[in-house]
């Protein structure tokens, strides 16, 4: 890692100064967790061993469908948002992934994108096709779906999209497919229910043919939108169904947006779990529908559960349990480096909270019926303040105790609005 952007002597400068009152708090914090049975240095060493992925498209400022403000100093192509996503890394330590988006990030180069990635401190996570846009020069538009259109040529296209993706990220080092769709319809009768299913299925199968051996197709599944009537994949329900029938590598990927209001997630991790079929977590918040605001900003309770049960998960593997964990939000209004550097911090509470939760307690009242004292065990973890532990784990790893102040005293966005060229007004996105 010889190309790290932020100063490692302004990291120090502000962790020397922050140092003294972390450890009174990690040792003070230590000395309570101790009087329940729990090492608080086994629990930051947990802490430091998980890591989220960021994707290279949030990087950028999001929007709606009705405009997007640009920001001084934002990624302009692939190798400027690389930067950015080095800086979240470099500062949390908890993010040392990128997932890439094609053809959004398209170079003529991989293995020398993945040399510039490995030099800034980053490998690849899941590549993602994009079959849900039209593109410059596309012989067949996805206008009436891809997948799963009723068009054998359109079909044949996206296929073929996904088998390059494989090929590219081989080239990255990633083992990942991500297969998310904007196929469905808007009316009723606009397509044949069943037969636009049988056509993703023959579709999707080409696409898992060409999978190498040690990889997994993740299928994203989202209740509406772009599509408003229906949507091919719509529910855990169509991709665990869709996983099954294409075979064992073919896993589901869950989006905390992607459900209708209220939906029980944690139950979905559950079952996805116990037939094996939980492939990966998109993080992100809602209040609506698929808002993708920044992780819990909205109901931090509700990913604290979802850790619950990926913790559990944890505890009792099946087969190849290897969740593939990122952040997807888009970042409107917000500074998207900081939007990510706080999201990765509150993801990572939450992970570290469900590691305190006293399984034996927790189990012993489930099997005893005591629903008091089985919500109590949920909500003594969820009680505990667990910011020393992620803040010493990302002092220890040469990362910043307080990630915001740091980067705001790096000037790095003023500096990047110097350096790279300005976005344009947008028109809006979906």
């Amino acid at each position: 890692m010889t190309n790290l952007p932020i100063s490692a002597d302004l990291i120090a400068e502000n962790n020397t100064r922050l140092l003294p009152a972390l450890e009174e708090d990690y040792h003070a914090l230590g000395r309570k967790l101790t009087r329940g049975g729990v090492d608080v240095d086994a629990v930051k060493t947990r802490v430091a061993g998980f890591s989220v992925a960021v994707p290279s498209w949030g990087a950028g400022r999001g929007g709606t469908r009705f405009a997007k403000f640009p920001l001084a100093g934002e990624p302009t192509n692939i190798h400027e948002k690389l930067e950015d996503c080095a800086v979240i890394n470099q500062l949390s330590r908890a993010t040392p992934r990128v997932s890439p988006h094609f053809p959004w990030d398209k170079v003529s180069d991989y293995a020398g994108l993945r040399q510039e990635a490995a030099a800034l401190g980053l490998g690849f996570d899941a590549v993602n096709s994009n079959t849900f846009q039209d593109q410059p020069g596309q012989a067949h538009t996805y206008a009436t779906g891809s997948l799963s259109s009723t068009d054998a040529a359109t079909r044949a296209q996206a296929v073929a999209h996904n088998i390059e993706c494989i090929e590219i990220g081989r080239q990255l080092g990633s083992r990942d497919l991500t297969v998310w769709v904007g196929d469905g319809t808007n009316f009723p009768g606009q397509q044949d229910l069943g037969r636009s299913l049988e056509r993703y299925l023959d579709a999707a199968a080409q696409i898992y043919a060409a999978l190498p051996d040690d990889w997994r197709m993740l299928l994203e599944y989202k209740m509406f939108e772009p599509a408003f009537y229906s949507s091919v994949i719509s529910d855990w329900g169509s991709s665990i169904l869709a996983a099954q029938e294409l075979g064992p590598k073919a896993k589901c990927l869950v989006d905390l947006g992607h459900h209708a209001p209220n939906v029980n997630i944690e139950q979905i991790v559950a079952r996805l779990h116990r037939f094996g079929k939980l492939g990966g977590f998109h993080f992100n918040d809602s209040k609506y529908g698929d808002d993708d605001l920044d992780s819990g900003s909205i109901n931090p309770h509700q990913l604290f559960l979802v850790f619950n049960e990926l913790v559990e998960a944890e505890l009792a593997p099946r087969g190849d349990f290897r969740p593939a964990y990122m952040i997807d939000q888009s970042h409107n209004v917000t500074d998207p480096i900081e939007s990510m550097l706080s999201s990765a911090e509150a993801i990572t509470a939450c992970y570290a909270k469900a590691i305190l939760v006293d399984r034996a307690a927790l189990h012993g009242a489930q099997e005893a019926n005591d629903t008091m004292m089985a919500f109590q065990a949920l909500r003594r973890a969820y009680n505990v303040d667990v910011g020393p532990i992620l803040a010493m784990a990302r002092y220890e790893a040469g990362g910043a105790i307080d990630v915001l102040a740091t980067y705001r005293a790096s000037q790095w966005r003023p500096r990047k609005a110097q350096e790279r060229k300005a976005v344009g007004l947008g028109a809006g996105i979906i």
